[in-house]
């Protein structure tokens, strides 16, 4: 058992008490547990000899550590030149430093560490063996250093010759991006002035060159803090961004993800809170991190920017600028951006194409603003700063609003719609300013299409709240019905549509709350898919059917004849696969209202019947959303492509693959898993890759949808086809997620069913899962009440056994483990007893020590033995010949004991069963017997075991 020193809250922490903690700790097993006693103590620390002993200690622990990542090597080199620097003489912490720096690739320092080790000790055999590495390893990287430099020389020479065929140039280009994806390659391209070649080949205007440039420079940056710093300073974030803000839309895309690579290069650089001497001469990367920050928001309104290089711009801010994590406490790079970058964001947000000056967009660009802004706003982490930032959004909008000419309360009228898809409550406080919904009512009716467009999309995005719809019904309903009845313009229409169809399900799923006359939502949702399959309506116009189909699919008649309409059906598929990334969530919401994977709470049936007595409202279901007619339209589905659709959704590099709309894909992909034979399918269609960003990139809901969905697949597909190569060992995770309180019984079961099959794969598999702490979980769902769950956890323990690490658990005294496997092989669930018993013939054979405890478990432990040899079942009898066998094979004195009692007989029997099927359970008997003829317990009667045991 692990004691832990309690340290008094009172006064100061003593460093020696906390040193003997983390000592017993990493004695005990417990290494993370070690390096945080370690990182407090060096915290209140004053003696450098002591901190020192400290610091060596720490990175002994991350040595330690069987996850030895780049991070963790890093901040074990730091430790020991921290250690080193307070007593040059420790000859510990220089071979750990050795170490470490090995396992960071940087071999030369390694061997110098290792030298002087091996002067101070000659006879220590570890020194020498560490220096024998090293020196065969420093040989063979100058000798692929002299190949990969010979070959970085020949790139360059090609690139550099204007004279040369433009063929072979390309090639050269290409061989260099193949050789910055190496280190020895990036180092060389690095090292030989090849950032000025790039830059040259930037400049060159030629679509090929500039994209394995771009690609180069990915390689020189990816995981190299120092190499990105003179990156960003030789090239410029004036020529970087210049290239993403061009018109080709493969360069943009190129340019944001070297920005990305950069971002994260830098960022990484800034989380060490340790510096040793060699990161102290680096400087420190927050000037580059704000220039590059400053110089996207600069992208944002200006106007000689491409519409992808903005789009580009936007998705980096929402990825780079909001905190990953609600529990990090600093969130001032949000209010930096907000100072320095709301407005241009508002400038974008507010800008009509089609009347008002400003930057080019594309049609993804204001969902994006809208996001980016969602994103800001919800990085807030107090009224203070949420009441700043509706003030500088109302600021704007009024600004624009009593500005002179129509064209600036357009713009003030686009901002408020773009803030009704992100911020809504910020949103909503612009749109109840004084005069703004009169001006969008009557803009309804005017005769201009573009100002009637702008108008009726704030419409439609201010109806999404109970109260606001309320208002729109009735003042605006009768507008809508005019523009869509007598609007000859197509686009005016299908959003007159729309508005209706978003008043029209405003019950929900509730089929006693309709908004409008029977029959009227069908005639709707017709239309809707009329319009979808119309080819000659622009994209951005079909989008918008979809937009009425996910508020109209609440009806169970319109899903139905939705899921019918294979036409409708392949047309929402190919938008899917389009360029247009705002039609994700459209899809994501129609598709979760046809498969019915929303959550719906089942009310109390005693509290429906007072309802009913108190003649309140009581939420129906229809009909047709009964569990034969879901599945039914889950075939039809699947039969029409859905899962590819999914698939290319989930890839999408968009704003507008939200979090929300990632947790509608989890959704939907649960609900095709949901029947055991159609997971074939989905898997075969890459519905299991696809699951598996789900799973880390969603909501929390989200995450355990896609967890689920996983499970259910590894549950009845074979892992290792399911999710080939290093994939498999991605799916551990979330499975482990799985295993919480505050997931339901049945996710809880699916898990260990899934992570049972896993763990009976290979040793690495279970390797995974004990790093993941899903073992302790594992146990506690051992002693749950349901049977169905116990039995699970038991079934999974049974494979996790194998393992030598999950063995020595059984070994410890004070735990009632071994006690627990025993009892359960006496019980009357058969699948419990089948997994209890199997776990026992596992222990009991690979650990014999564990064998002289189990009479001292429990009382009745004879009896269960010998009702497993007894039992009906062959699987049980097997199980029980086998443990007998091992607990006879272990100590001489448990044979006695079982010779004594009614065992003999019983495997007597067993050994002279003739029936073939039986054989492993015969022969597992005989041995028993030989075993204890051997031990001199029974005599021999012409060949066969009989008589009791000797005196």
């Amino acid at each position: 058992m692990t004691v832990r020193l309690r340290v008094s809250s009172s006064g100061p922490m003593d460093p020696s008490a906390l040193r003997e903690e983390g000592n017993n700790l990493f004695k005990s097993g417990d290494v993370e547990g070690a390096i945080s006693c370690y990182t407090k103590a060096l915290k209140v620390s004053t003696c450098d000899s002591e901190s020192a002993v400290l610091y060596r200690n720490r990175s002994a622990c991350y040595l330690k550590l069987e996850d030895y990542s780049q991070s963790k090597a890093e901040q074990s080199h730091m430790s020991f030149s921290l250690a080193l620097d307070t007593d040059q003489g420790d000859i510990k912490a220089r071979f750990r430093r050795a170490q470490a720096l090995h396992k960071l690739g940087r071999l030369d320092q390694a061997f110098l560490d290792a030298q002087k080790c091996a002067q101070l000790e000659p006879k220590n055999k570890a020194f020498q063996e560490l220096l024998r590495q090293l020196s065969a390893q420093i040989q063979q990287k100058v000798r692929y250093l002299s190949s990969t430099d010979s070959r970085v020389q020949q790139m360059f020479k090609l690139l550099l010759d204007n004279s040369a065929q433009a063929s072979d140039r390309q090639k050269a280009a290409q061989n260099l991006v193949v050789l910055s994806r190496e280190d020895a390659g990036a180092e060389q391209i690095f090292r030989n002035d090849g950032v000025k070649l790039l830059q040259r080949l930037l400049e060159s205007q030629q679509e090929d060159f500039v994209l394995s440039a771009l690609r180069t420079l990915v390689g020189l940056c990816t995981g190299h803090q120092s190499r990105t710093m003179a990156i960003v300073n030789e090239l410029g974030m004036d020529r970087l961004c210049g290239v993403m803000g061009s018109g080709a839309s493969s360069v943009s895309l190129s340019a944001c993800h070297l920005f990305q690579v950069m971002f994260e290069a830098l960022t990484e650089g800034m989380k060490k809170d340790v510096r040793g001497k060699d990161e102290a001469i680096l400087p420190e990367p927050s000037r580059e991190l704000r220039s590059m920050l400053r110089h996207l928001i600069d992208m944002l309104a200006a106007p000689n920017v491409s519409g992808p290089g903005r789009d580009s711009a936007i998705n980096l801010l929402v990825k780079q600028v909001p905190r990953k994590s609600q529990k990090h406490p600093d969130n001032s790079l949000t209010l930096w951006v907000i100072d320095n970058g709301l407005k241009k964001i508002l400038e974008v947000a507010g800008t009509v194409p089609e009347i008002t000056d400003g930057p080019p967009l594309t049609d993804n660009t204001l969902l994006s603003c809208s996001v980016l802004l969602n994103k800001l706003y919800d990085d807030l982490k107090s009224d203070k700063e949420r009441e700043n930032f509706s003030t500088l959004c109302e600021e704007y909008v009024q600004h624009h609003f009593r500005g002179p000419g129509l064209e600036s309360k357009l713009r003030s009228i686009q901002t408020v719609s773009v803030l009704l898809q992100g911020p809504s409550d910020v949103g909503n406080r612009t749109l109840e300013m004084s005069g703004i919904m009169d001006a969008v009512i009557s803009l309804c009716a005017s005769d201009n299409i573009t100002h009637q467009q702008v108008a009726v999309e704030t419409l439609i995005h201010a109806a999404g709240k109970a109260k606001r719809a309320s208002f729109i019904t009735a003042n605006g309903v009768a507008l809508l019905k005019d523009l869509y009845k007598k609007s000859e313009n197509e686009q005016i229409r299908v959003r007159a549509l729309v508005g209706l169809c978003k008043l029209g399900s405003a019950g929900g799923t509730d089929f006693s709350m309709k908004q409008f006359a029977e029959g009227s939502t069908l005639k709707l949702a017709k239309q809707c898919r009329k319009w979808l399959c119309n080819d000659s309506l622009p994209p951005n116009s079909r989008r918008w059917a979809i937009e009425g189909l996910a508020y109209l699919t609440f009806d169970a008649d319109v899903k139905e004849d939705f899921v019918d309409d294979k036409n409708a059906l392949q047309a929402m598929f190919q938008l899917a696969k389009s360029e247009d990334k705002t039609v994700l969530f459209a899809i994501g919401s129609t598709l979760v209202n046809c498969t019915n994977s929303y959550d719906v709470e089942k009310p109390d049936p005693q509290l429906v019947e007072l309802a009913k007595y108190a003649k309140q409202h009581v939420p129906e279901e229809h009909p047709k959303d009964a569990q034969s007619f879901v599945e039914k339209r889950v075939v039809k589905l699947l039969e029409a492509g859905v899962v590819s659709a999914l698939v290319c959704m989930v890839k999408q590099e968009s704003p507008a693959l939200t979090e929300t709309c990632r947790e509608c894909i989890a959704r939907v992909f649960l609900a095709l898993v949901e029947r055991q034979e159609d997971r074939g399918m989905v898997v075969a269609q890459g519905g299991g890759k696809a699951l598996l960003p789900l799973v880390s990139e969603s909501t929390d809901v989200g995450k355990i949808k896609a967890a689920q969905a996983l499970a259910k697949i590894t549950i009845t597909s074979n892992p290792e086809i399911a999710f080939p190569g290093e994939r498999v060992y991605e799916v551990v995770r979330p499975l482990a997620s799985l295993l919480a309180l505050d997931c339901s019984l049945l996710q809880n079961f699916e898990a260990l069913m899934a992570l049972t099959n896993l763990a009976g794969i290979s040793d690495r598999l279970r390797q995974k899962i004990i790093k993941e702490k899903a073992v302790p979980k594992v146990e506690g769902y051992m002693f749950e009440e349901h049977d169905l769950v116990r039995a699970a956890a038991t079934e999974c323990m049974c494979n996790l056994i194998l393992s030598p690490e999950v063995q020595k658990l059984y070994l410890v005294t004070d735990s009632d483990r071994l006690k627990l496997l025993v009892l359960y092989s006496g019980e009357d669930d058969e699948r419990l007893r089948k997994a209890a018993a199997g776990t026992l013939a596992v222990l009991t054979g690979e650990m014999p020590e564990v064998c002289a405890r189990i009479p001292s478990t429990t009382s009745h432990w004879l009896e269960i033995l010998q009702a497993l040899l007894l039992s009906e079942s062959q699987d049980l009898r097997h199980r029980g010949v086998v443990i007998t066998l091992n607990l006879m094979q272990a100590e001489r004195s448990l044979a006695e004991k079982l010779m004594e009692s009614e065992a003999l007989e019983i495997l007597s029997v067993l050994a002279k069963a003739a029936d073939a099927s039986q054989a492993s359970v015969t022969r597992a008997a005989q041995c028993c017997l030989d075993l204890c003829l051997e031990y001199g317990l029974i005599r021999s009667n012409d060949g066969e075991a009989n008589g009791k045991s000797a005196p």
